[in-house]
């Protein structure tokens, strides 16, 4: 009986001194000041369009820089949502650090398309189908689409053909230009080979894009990548090829 009675009070110190030595170590230093802050630009190396510097000059022009304030006083979700309203920026999540740091990740909008249209309209179309800022500027090697676009086509047109070529690696590297003929019909300009691929309408270009892939493999792979000017696949179940003169 004596034995568990002492193991009880045992057991009890030891839960006491946890509960006090969690509660002395999460508790913050009164009138602890931010020390720094770290801006984390994510997918830098595909978008390019929003440095860290750029982050920190919109805080400082807001006055929400929060290095030197102190911390207890600094609302995260108010520079969540200083920066939530610049245009090339997705998502942006900010938190305080045991080191009384605030730290800044800066999620960019990723561009899949660059379209200049034949009125001389100039923009990005981002990978949720949204218009980006024609003056931003990436850094990123995407298609470009020229032509008989207005930003509905480019929407409910573009937007989907973008994200099939963007999510199959040949495709991504092989187009180079999207171009729009007056009827919407869609001609497309291969980084390698001289010929311009012919689809026709924005609609089966998988299939059509598939049989393309296997003309190449089984055709340009013998004769040449530069034998034909045009090779159109509007029509299933053909490819119709014109010889270059």
């Amino acid at each position: 009986m004596l034995k568990k009675i002492l193991l009880t009070i045992v057991l009890l110190l030891i839960t006491a001194y946890l509960l006090v030595a969690i509660t002395a170590f999460n508790r913050k230093p009164a009138g602890a000041t931010c020390a720094d802050i770290e801006l984390v630009i994510k997918d830098t190396a595909y978008a390019g369009f929003v440095t860290t510097k750029e982050i920190a000059a919109i805080l400082t022009k807001k006055k929400l820089n929060p290095v030197g304030k102190n911390m207890d006083e600094i609302r995260t979700a108010e520079l969540e949502e200083a920066l939530a309203t610049q245009p090339l920026i997705d998502r942006v999540e900010c938190y305080k650090t045991p080191s009384h740091k605030i730290c800044v990740e800066v999620t960019q909008r990723i561009p899949i398309l660059h379209v200049i249209n034949s009125r001389g309209e100039n923009y990005y179309l981002d990978n949720k189908g949204t218009v980006m800022p024609s003056d931003a500027k990436c850094t990123a090697l995407v298609p470009l689409a020229t032509g008989s676009i207005d930003k509905t086509f480019a929407v409910s047109g573009l937007y989907p053909f973008g994200m099939y070529l963007q999510n199959d690696p040949f495709w991504e590297a092989q187009i180079e230009q999207i171009h729009v003929l007056p009827d919407r019909s869609i001609e497309l300009v291969p980084r390698v080979g001289d010929h311009i691929i012919y689809l026709g309408k924005a609609e089966d270009y998988e299939r059509k894009l598939s049989r393309v892939k296997e003309f190449y493999r089984k055709a340009l792979n013998k004769v040449g990548w530069n034998k034909y000017e045009r090779i159109n696949v509007e029509f299933s179940n053909q490819i119709i090829c014109t010889r270059r003169d």
